[in-house]
Order: C-alpha cells, then structure tokens, then sequence
C-alpha cells in the first residue's frame, strides 16, 4: 500500500475478472468467490427488490420515473466557484469531500488516475477531504473499486462513501447487508459506455495529431466534444456527428457495455451526470441520504430547474435502425460528408435537450441492450433484462417474446 497524496491509499489488488460479461467492479477479487453469483447484473438483477430496499419503494413506470428511477428532487446544478480541474464543476467529488469534513464517514472509495497513465483508473481509498481533488476527472477502463471493500474494512472503516458507476453500484447494493457497515453513502455518475484504456487512447488518436496531449474530453450537452490539452493549445469542439464512430472496431465498446441495464445509477442515493444539464451537472436525489449530502454543500451549490426541449423521437428512431444493423453485424450507415455540417448545426438547436435528451439517451441504452442480447447472449434475456428496460423500449415495438419473459 503506498500514499500519494497524503490521504489516499491505493492497496493492491489480488484476483481477476470473470470470463464473459463481466465489468471487473471488483467482486470477483474478494474473499468470497461465490458472491459474483448474488451480486452481478449480468446474471439475474433484481432492481425493484434493491429499490424498495435503498429508497423504500421501486421506481415507477410512469412519468420520468421510468426513465431515471426513483426520484425525491431532480435539478440542474452547479459548484460556485467551479473547482480547478474538475470535468464539470467538482460537485461529485465536492459531495464525498463533505462527508469526510464533517466526519459522517471515515473513508471514501473513489477512482484516481494512474500514476502511469492519467486515462487508466485505479481504485483508492480515501480519508483526506483535500486528497479528493486528485480523483477528479473521467477516467476510462474497467476499475475493481469495490475490491477495496476489504482493505478499508481490515483498516476499522465501518461507516464508508463509494462514488461509483452502475455496474459497481449494484454489485454493492446486493451485498451491502454482509459488509457489517454502520453507515453507506453512495454517490453514482451515470454509465459512460466504457471501453478500455487502450482502445480509448486509439479513439484519441482518431481525434488528434497530438493525443498523448489530451487531457479532458468531455461529451457536453451542446452536441459536442470538448477536448483541452496540456500542451497550450485552446480547447477544440467537435461535433457529435463528425466523430470517427463508424471508423471503431466492432468491439471497441464491450458486450457489457452494449448490455446495460442501468444507464441513470439507479440504486445511488444520489446521481450527479450531464444528460439533462443542458450545460449544467444533473442532479437526481434518490433518497434521504442523498437529500441529506446535497443539503451539507449549502450555498455552495448553484441550482436551476431542468430544462425540457424539442423531440426525440428521430433520433431515437435512427439510433434503433443503425443498432439492428450493428447488432445484425452490417456496417454502420454513414452520412454524407456534406450533409454533417448542417445536421451538426441543427442538432443543438432542434434536437433533444435536457430532460428530452435524457429521455433518448435511456431509451437508446434499452434498445441498444435488447437488441445485442438478442443477437449474442439470447438465452441471458429472460433474467437479465428488468422491467424497467423493457417499458422503455416498448415505445419502439421492443417487447419481449414468450420465452424473453421472467416467471
């Protein structure tokens, strides 16, 4: 184990990930090699159980609930001031910064970049609030976070923070009750299609001259990928439409991350994303502890009410064509060179924004699930798509079949 910065310890890490679908959240390296069993997505969620159990009822199936899960309060939010070198404005990290200043936890499990590689993510425990800054940022890969639930227990933490994204989440939900906490706070991003660290320093290469340069890239909320580099050149924007998406490997996205059932983090007591910030960070509060580590910020979070524009209907529809032909193994349609421009002008002006937006993207991830499911993993359908996904993709006449529905 070794520190740096002060506070922040990055234990090593024992064991592997399974074969198949597997996202390495870290179970697989614990002590108890039968809880991937009660513990992965991938095999047999139970979401509506795990709901009821974190925030005292299932998310409904109607209204945004549908979409986003249970839902006390939804905001666009922001940090003021934003804090130096944060993705957005440091509001997730700024939430389990809190918890340690005020004592409600004695460490948070997080993901700082590696020493080696500022893409590549290494799980780390926390107990310096200061010691948070350095896990600011997206990193890319598969990270075994919650293989420190051992280290930090052995180490006499009982009341814990994990920040972490769905596939971790659930996992830690289905065996929080063995872990003797006294207390957990959990604070999610949403899923941010994960690849691995190598594939995304390629993708990188198909963005710039210079990727070894690049040191943010972000999806915002305009349509656009921002990226900043280290080397002092300005930030360069580039439209959804003209990214290089239809010159990546088939499998550059994992079958994991094509089979995603939880887009929104829906078992966090808190959810900080973009999707429906509209230029802002999206807040959903889940429960009380969420309400309750937003509360703790005070005066330093900015918040404004969603916003909700335009249609998504076109571009869901275009989405669900090209991942039939995708999941069907046809290459990918390309549009015109000439036409991207326009349609690059367009979007942000008539497409989808905030809580419209959101709403695509979810449905996308329904419909991008079912379909590769269907086509790779047919026999997994029955236990591993929840109900939730399915409403979803119903809108798009994505049903489930005879033999595609749980007993």
């Amino acid at each position: 184990m070794f520190d740096t910065p002060k506070g922040l310890t990055a234990p090593p890490l024992s064991g592997a990930p399974r074969t198949g679908l597997c996202t390495d959240c870290g179970v697989s390296r614990m002590g108890d090699g039968k809880a991937c069993g009660r513990a992965c997505q991938f095999i047999q969620p139970d979401y509506e159980g795990l709901e009821s159990r974190v925030h005292g009822r299932a998310g409904g199936g109607e209204g945004d609930e549908a979409f986003f899960g249970v839902t006390q309060t939804m905001l666009r939010a922001r940090l003021a001031p934003p804090a130096p070198g944060a993705q957005w404005t440091g509001l997730t990290t700024a939430l389990a910064a809190e918890l340690l200043r005020s004592g409600a936890v004695d460490a948070v499990l997080a993901t700082a970049p590696d020493p080696a590689d500022r893409w590549a993510p290494r799980p780390v425990i926390v107990t310096d609030p200061e010691a948070m800054a350095d896990c600011r940022g997206m990193r890319m890969g598969f990270g075994p976070l919650l293989a420190l639930l051992e280290p930090a227990r052995a180490a006499g933490y009982r009341r814990l923070a994990v920040v972490g994204i769905p596939c971790q989440v659930y996992a830690l939900r289905a065996i929080e009750a063995e872990l003797g906490l006294e207390r957990l706070y959990v604070i999610g991003t949403p899923c941010s299609d994960n690849t691995t660290t190598a594939r995304f320093h390629d993708f990188l290469a198909l963005l710039d001259e210079h990727p070894e340069t690049v040191s943010y890239l972000e999806f915002r909320a305009d349509y656009r990928v921002e990226l900043r580099f280290d080397d002092g050149r300005k930030p360069r924007f580039i439209p959804f439409l003209k990214l290089p998406i239809s010159d990546l490997p088939a499998d550059f996205f994992p079958m994991t991350c094509k089979t995603c059932v939880d887009y929104t983090n829906r078992l966090a007591d808190i959810t900080v994303g973009y999707m429906a910030g509209d230029g802002d960070q999206w807040l959903i509060v889940r429960n009380a502890r969420g309400a309750e580590m937003l509360k703790a910020l005070g005066d330093r979070v900015a918040t404004r009410p969603l916003t909700d524009k335009g249609r998504r209907d076109a571009a869901v529809q275009g989405f669900l064509a090209n991942t039939e032909r995708a999941a069907g193994g046809l290459p990918l349609r390309r549009m015109p060179d000439w036409v991207r421009p326009i349609v690059a002008w367009l979007q942000p002006r008539t497409g989808p924004r905030g809580l419209e937006f959101a709403r695509a993207r979810v449905e996308m991830k329904a419909i991008e699930t079912i379909l590769h499911l269907r086509r790779a993993h047919p026999a997994r359908i029955k236990n591993m798509v929840p109900a939730h996904v399915w409403r979803v993709a119903a809108r798009y006449g994505l049903v489930p079949g005879a033999d595609e529905r749980r007993d």
